[in-house]
């Protein structure tokens, strides 16, 4: 497995996607994967089942991962 770069916390620009040219901190690690959750970057929106918390359900927006191979690391 090749070295991993990016801890949470740290501080990337998204160099590819809709995303590219936002520089924002890092919410979560996936090394497995080659993978990071960078926050407010590549936003989903998800069908939601109504629960006992969320007795509505509907929709929220939610981050997903997007790879390494996309972001880089800024200093701040």
């Amino acid at each position: 497995m090749a070295k991993f770069n990016f801890k949470k916390g740290d501080m990337v620009e998204i160099i590819a996607g809709d995303d590219k040219g936002t520089k924002a901190a890092v919410v979560a690690v996936f090394p497995k994967k080659n993978k990071v959750i960078v926050e407010g970057c590549k936003i989903a929106k998800k069908a939601v089942k109504p629960t006992e918390e969320n007795a509505k359900g509907g929709h929220i927006n939610k981050e997903m991962p997007i790879d390494v191979s996309n972001v880089r690391k800024v200093e701040a």
